[in-house]
């Protein structure tokens, strides 16, 4: 008798390391068995794709151990941020389907990151120091040469708490003197060299106005601000890694109410895209695109006004994973995630891009079919439409050759095809243009005991093609976007060379003449739809108007980049590379 068969465990679910991290510590009781994040932007620009990755990242620890995460503006630098990214921040962070559990900025803690200063100097761990820029960086030393101490880091408590006291109160011009912390000098960590953590800037701040003359640097102001709001993992991207030891150093050092730990993981870097803020700043200001907001960008704004949607962004970032080491994902990932999400949820609709006239001699003038078409295969809820066939049409310019080769399944002369939802039609004959020599018109017939696509007497055709009734068309612009940058590595340029050398002269394409289905005409504003045979679009939430829509494409149905044969020559391989 054979031995019963036993029931499979299911498999655990598996764990990136910085999950695995969190678990233990709260296996352990560390931090009193709390999970607290927090998602730091400083506002100074839109938010991009890297930043969807970090969102992702901070409130799904918070929602798998039950903890919170804050939204909080490191807003410590008045020269470059405004209210305007503060609120585009929290309008992306809403889109993207989270909600913060506490709104916070840096500027509401000023007054006890700056007590904090006055505590370290009274340590003797701060000093006032009067060398400009270039000096404390004669002074800093290299990475195989160890840096000398500033004449001004003997000076003694009294003498420094009156000098930051009077560096607050706006006594001395900008940039005379620095707020420094007394570490090593020595350090093969350059960043623990007696680094800043204020400067004087007499410049007023979104919030505060000119209530404060001295600003604390990033790098002091985010331990004490995680510290003051609770925060038990201070999740950053890799770059951070190095400046570690300054987080805890400023940490350890102050009386804090909390002490978070600090963990890096792999910033996002993705082909064909730029993810630096500078940069994308550069393409704004320079109007190499319409704004932070224009569809080939990869920020938050462009991509929903590009058609991408909450839940594919997520199903991105949970795909790439959270990695210890960084490489670069091939943007086809991005594209098949949207794919895969419009696939299921977006409605289908014929429209004909490039038109071209086609007249059925033999359809009754006057006449129109109301034919039935499927709104989304992948749905049967989605139930059906009517669309109205008639004897003039528009088909696309590329579905007819007049010198047609073999494998050419599409219309030509003598040729038969089946019209998307309607009949099957033989091109007879068509009409060029003398001047260009471009056809203009074809003339075709109808086999009426076809309709619906099929024949009674079982003759099959190999191709299909839409196709929209001229007299009830909705001309429509339509923008083709593709890529911004050409090459895919766009910041590897060679020395000397600016990475806008790499911009796509093809990214955008404009189709005035676009004719669509009459059913898209409702199509509200930012409401996505699958062109047949051509990709997914979406109604632009800001130009399209009620009965006069105009679409952007979102994404091709394929990828069209990989059949490119020439490559670009700082072309490489995009997995694993460093």
């Amino acid at each position: 008798m054979s031995a019963p068969h036993a029931t499979p465990e299911p498999a655990a679910e598996r764990l990136h390391f910085i999950e695995e991290r969190v678990q233990a510590d709260v296996a352990q009781g560390r931090h009193g068995g709390r999970v607290h994040t927090r998602f730091p932007p400083e506002p100074n620009g839109y938010l991009h794709l890297g930043h969807a990755k970090s969102i992702c990242l901070n409130f799904s620890l918070t929602q798998r151990f039950g903890g919170r995460c804050n939204l909080r503006f490191d807003d410590t630098n008045p020269t470059t941020e405004s209210v305007e990214y503060v609120e585009s921040i929290q309008r992306d962070v809403k889109w993207l389907g989270f909600e913060w559990s506490e709104l916070y900025f840096a500027s509401g803690f000023f007054e006890a990151i700056y007590e904090f200063a006055e505590e370290l100097v009274r340590k003797g761990l701060a000093y006032v120091c009067d060398l400009d820029a270039e000096a404390m960086r004669e002074l800093r030393g290299t990475l195989t040469a160890p840096g000398k101490p500033s004449p001004f880091r003997g000076r003694s408590v009294a003498e420094n708490l009156d000098l930051l006291r009077r560096m607050r109160a706006g006594e001395f011009p900008e940039g005379a003197r620095t707020l420094r912390a007394k570490i090593d000098m020595a350090s093969p960590n350059m960043n623990l060299r007696d680094p800043v953590l204020y400067r004087i800037l007499h410049a007023d701040h979104h919030r505060t106005g000119s209530a404060w003359r001295i600003y604390p640097t990033y790098d002091y102001a985010h331990p004490l601000c995680d510290a003051l709001e609770g925060i038990t993992h201070s999740i950053c991207t890799l770059e951070f890694e190095n400046h570690r030891p300054l987080y805890d150093w400023v940490r350890d050092n102050c009386s804090t109410p909390h002490k978070p730990e600090q963990i890096e993981f792999a910033r996002l870097n993705v082909t064909y895209t730029v993810l630096s803020k500078r940069k994308l700043l550069r393409l704004v200001n320079e109007k190499h695109v319409s704004g932070w907001d224009d569809p080939r960008l990869p920020t938050l704004s462009g991509l929903r006004r590009r058609g991408y949607t909450p839940s594919a962004l997520r199903t991105f970032c949970e795909r790439i994973g959270v990695a210890k080491f960084n490489s670069t994902i091939d943007v086809v990932q991005l594209e098949n995630a949207l794919r895969d999400d419009l696939n299921k949820t977006a409605p289908r609709a014929m429209a004909v891009l490039r038109p071209l006239r086609l007249v059925i001699e033999n359809f009754p003038d006057g006449q129109v079919d109301e034919l039935e078409a499927v709104n989304n295969p992948e749905d049967p809820a989605a139930g059906s439409r009517k669309v109205p066939f008639s004897k003039v049409l528009y088909i696309e310019r590329d579905d007819f050759r007049v010198d047609a080769p073999k494998d050419f399944f599409r219309l030509a002369p003598g040729k038969e095809v089946r019209l998307r939802y309607a009949y099957f039609v033989t091109a007879k004959s068509f009409t060029l243009d003398p001047a260009t020599g471009e056809v203009t018109e074809v003339v075709c017939t109808y086999d009426p005991a076809t309709r619906g696509g099929n024949a009674p007497d079982g003759r099959k055709v190999k191709g299909t093609i839409h196709w929209v009734s001229a007299a009830h068309a909705v001309n429509a612009p339509v923008r083709l976007y593709d890529h911004l940058f050409a090459a895919e590595f766009p910041e590897e340029v060679p020395e000397g060379q600016d990475f806008l050398v790499n911009l796509n002269p093809k990214s955008l394409e404009l189709l005035s003449n676009a004719q669509l289905e009459p059913s898209l005409a409702r199509l509200a504003a930012g409401s996505s739809v699958q062109f047949e045979r051509h990709g997914y679009f979406v109604a632009d939430a800001l130009d399209s108007r009620p009965g006069a829509p105009v679409f952007n494409r979102s994404v091709a149905l394929r990828d069209s980049w990989a059949k490119i044969e020439k490559k670009p020559a700082n072309a490489k391989p995009a997995s694993g590379r460093k």
